[in-house]
């Protein structure tokens, strides 16, 4: 018995020492555990939270959407914009509220809300929504050029074809009817061979005169006759789309 205490007394001595060189840093990895653990559940949490606040909020501008009730629409996308901007409702909220502010006439507003998209949403198609819509406005505005540089942004393929035909609105009334037909002609090949809308961008291209319209005639020199050729009439802009 004598044997095994002293075995079992040299084991407790070693556990002592062991501890003594390494018991703090256990103790500490341990403590940064359970703080790690702690902190990955209150975020979660927390995150949980901030989704259900959100969505309460945008169910509020929804309804508000429906009664056409400007001023609490702005107030639920407003606090949506300040409290909850990490979420994916607050980028949503900006675009409907945008669309509501463009139908009651306040182009600015509208303008302000697509930008606030551009500029803090994480996700990219929102963001190139946001740019279309706002290249909308733009054109519809006559800020042709502003428009173009809009359109110029970085953008996905699926996008790509809706790009091209509002570029070629937005140069065919800035009276740029050559840049307007190449625009209109990169649009219909970019855009779905099965879609509709693709008969839409041509009829524009045929105002124009077509893909193979001849570029306009040099300007007569002084004292002499200027041939008569009429210059097709440029396509109106479609209204900013009400998606």
């Amino acid at each position: 018995m004598a044997v095994y205490d002293l075995q079992e007394q040299e084991q407790l001595d070693d556990l002592r020492a062991w501890w003594q060189r390494w018991g703090n840093v256990v103790t500490a990895v341990a403590v940064a555990a359970c703080i790690a653990a702690a902190g990955v559940q209150g975020w979660r949490w927390y995150s949980a939270k901030q989704s259900e606040e959100a969505s309460a909020l945008f169910t509020g501008l929804s309804q508000a959407v429906r009664a056409q009730d400007l001023p609490k629409a702005k107030d639920a996308t407003a606090q949506l914009e300040d409290k909850y901007a990490r979420t994916g409702y607050a980028a949503r909220a900006a675009l409907v509220l945008a669309k509501m502010m463009f139908d009651s006439g306040d182009a600015a507003g509208a303008r302000a809300q697509l930008t606030w998209v551009i500029d803090k949403s994480d996700e990219t198609d929102l963001k190139e929504i946001a740019r279309y819509r706002l290249a909308e406005v733009l054109v519809n505005d006559k800020a042709y050029d502003e428009a173009l540089k809009v359109l110029d942004a970085k953008h996905g393929a699926p996008y790509a074809g809706l790009y091209a035909d509002l570029r070629g609105d937005a140069l065919a009334l800035a009276g740029r009817a050559a840049e307007a037909r190449a625009a209109y002609v990169d649009a219909l090949a970019k855009l779905d061979a099965k879609s509709t809308y693709k008969q839409y961008v041509q009829v524009k291209l045929d105002a124009l005169g077509g893909a193979d319209a001849p570029a306009p005639a040099p300007t007569a020199p002084s004292g002499s006759a200027a041939p008569a050729t009429a210059a097709p009439a440029a396509p109106t802009a479609p209204a900013p789309a009400k998606k």
